[in-house]
């Protein structure tokens, strides 16, 4: 099947450079039948080829016929306004033929799935749609998603077995429930994944159990990420952690879905900061890895695009020949695995487009680091007896050119760098919240002192005085139960507390009002203002009315808000398990599946060069 793929793409190649259209004569007559030219072009591209001229006239006759096929469906388009969509299928289900279907685009995509699921022999909730490298969304039509005529749909299968006819009813149900729980499990994956991104673009985090889905430099030092883009790029890291996961689970139907959405959100954050980490070049590897173990390769159209990225990203972010990788790491060993999917991608690629030399190129270059790479069991052994992990004596050979005892050391002060550098973190961060929770102590919402420590910079008594000087931010977000379960109305006592201290009765009542009995915020805000309130808040005390205390009922909560706390625990928990407690997990790999890839297509590639020799 690769050979022909090759040779597919070398004969479209020469056809486009002799700029012949098969779809005319004299190549296709006017009833759509093949010409007796195509005999005379199969001929000559033979020879070209060197290869036997029967496999190569049933080649470009395939071509011809697609090439028709097209035609047509565009004459039908601009007649009835009917799109013709080629339709890519699971591996266990493909053939050699196309697989078209016709639909208008003023369609939802649930109404396009289903066709497919009806016309390809799917059940509608077993398949996921990409179109466009985005996933189809399936409550908006074909056209809002930017869906046109003569584009490639690949359809992804959720359930992993591969028997075309299921055994019985209990077989079924099974399955059934298998694929319910794996959509569950996305939906979870996707719900998880908003709520750790919405506490850490909001600080809320448990410094003990962060930083979970930081973003580091070369270092292992996390980097300051602006608070409009926090968000975006923590569910970036979340959805590509999870497709990873599956990945190294080989379950490339669900891990795909989960890479398309990171690439959306990490295209959101800025070039600048996608330049300084290796993360977004790893992830367009992942993709175009999926699409290939998906046996898809074909129908990622902007594979080539892909691999340039990640290649351009690779060199900002580790210098020309790795210069600044080796200045702030001292080796480059780890990060040659990704160079070495990098080659090997490209090699697969320059393949199936009918580039030869160029995938013999690529493939050679992933051969001859796979060699470097290579680590003796033996020495993972030794490493493993010093009481160190099997992924950390990978990485620690790799980066130590395969010495053991230099290894050893380099691990052992890696752990050592990355302690500090944790220590250092959770120290930054438990500062920040001990900050937060002394000014919720002094009665402003969190979110108001968050804001406040923000402008500030994180120094405490600078983010006191922009509070006292701004009072209305003590609104900022006053829905905090914990700020607002001690909030009383202006009582009398509380009234008294204030004119003892030296304000007026009738300026303490108002300030009372406007901070619903909180005494620390209205002494606080009368003594910063000379003792008199701000006009911008005496007009807010002639608003302000006392809030309803709070009903025991209210208080007590209920059975179905414990429920969703425990949903939401749960859904958190599983993006836990799959974020990986090394650092450099993403450069660990036991290189089994390359190495045998690698022999794969460069024989392909010999069998090419012996073929020509033959001839």
């Amino acid at each position: 099947m690769a050979q022909k793929k090759y040779l597919q793409a070398k004969l479209t190649q020469f056809l486009r450079e002799d700029r012949i259209q098969l779809w005319k004569p004299p190549y296709t007559d006017e009833n759509k039948e093949v010409g007796l030219a195509l005999k005379d072009l199969a001929k000559k591209y033979s020879v070209k080829l060197e290869c036997c001229e029967n496999e190569v006239e049933k080649i470009i006759e395939e071509i011809r016929c697609k090439a028709v096929e097209r035609g047509t469906g565009n004459e039908n388009y601009k007649k009835t306004g009917i799109a013709t969509i080629e339709v890519f299928l699971p591996p266990r289900l493909k053939k050699d033929r196309k697989n078209l279907l016709e639909t208008r685009l003023h369609i939802t995509g649930r109404e396009l799935r289903s066709r497919i699921a009806e016309t390809f022999g799917f059940q509608e909730n077993y398949i996921k749609i990409v179109i466009n490298k985005k996933q189809l969304q399936l409550g908006k039509t074909l056209e809002e998603q930017g869906v046109t005529h003569n584009v490639k749909a690949m359809v992804l299968e959720l359930k992993q077995s591969e028997e075309d006819v299921r055994k019985n009813f209990q077989v079924e149900e099974e399955e059934q429930n298998e694929v319910e729980l794996k959509e569950k499990r996305i939906q979870r994956t996707k719900r998880g994944l908003e709520i750790l991104a919405e506490r850490a673009a909001e600080m809320v985090v448990d410094p003990e159990t962060t930083p979970y889905l930081d973003i580091a430099n070369q270092t292992g030092r996390s980097i300051r990420i602006p608070p409009s883009e926090r968000k975006a790029l923590m569910l970036a890291m979340g959805y590509h952690e999870k497709g990873r996961a599956f990945l190294k689970r080989k379950e490339y139907g669900i891990a795909l879905p989960c890479l398309l959405d990171a690439d959306k959100y990490f295209c959101q954050c800025c070039r600048e900061l996608l330049d300084t980490v290796d993360n977004y070049a790893v992830l367009q590897l992942d993709i175009v890895w999926c699409y290939f173990r998906l046996e898809q390769l074909e129908c990622l159209d902007d594979a080539e695009r892909k691999l340039n990225l990640a290649q351009k990203c690779f060199k900002n972010c580790y210098g020309e020949n790795h210069q600044r990788l080796v200045h702030i790491k001292g080796n480059c060993g780890k990060e040659k695995v990704l160079f070495l999917r990098l080659y090997l991608l490209q090699g697969i690629r320059n393949y199936h487009s009918g580039n030869g030399e160029e995938a013999c190129e690529y493939l050679n270059k992933a051969r001859q680091l796979f060699k470097e790479l290579y680590i003796d069991p033996s020495k993972v052994h030794n490493l493993l007896q010093l009481g160190f992990t099997a992924q950390e004596a990978r990485l620690g050979l790799r980066a130590c050119d395969g010495n053991v005892d230099h290894a050893a050391t380099h691990i052992t002060n890696r752990r050592e760098e990355l302690a500090q550098i944790r220590k250092e973190e959770r120290e930054k961060k438990r500062r920040r919240l001990e900050n937060i929770n002394s000014l919720k102590g002094m009665g402003y919402s969190t979110h108001a002192a968050k804001q406040a420590l923000h402008q500030a910079s994180g120094n405490l008594d600078e983010a006191l005085k922009i509070l006292l000087s701004n009072p209305h931010m003590w609104w900022l977000n006053d829905s905090d139960p914990e700020t607002n379960s001690h909030q009383e109305s202006a009582s009398q006592e509380n009234v008294d507390q204030l004119v003892y201290m030296g304000f007026d009765a009738v300026v303490a009542k108002a300030a009372l009002r406007v901070f619903r009995g909180n005494v620390q915020l209205a002494a606080q805000t009368l003594a910063h203002n000379g003792g008199s309130l701000p006009p911008d808040l005496q007009l807010s005390a002639e608003d302000s009315s006392p809030t309803p205390s709070t009903s025991p009922s209210d208080s007590a909560g209920t059975s179905s808000a414990s429920t969703d706390e425990d949903m939401e625990t749960e859904a958190v928990n599983e993006i836990l398990e799959d974020i990986p407690e090394h650092e450099e997990d993403y450069l660990d790999s036991t290189l089994e599946d390359e190495e045998i890839i690698i022999a794969e297509y460069l024989s392909y590639v010999e069998n090419i060069k012996s073929a020509t020799k033959k001839n």
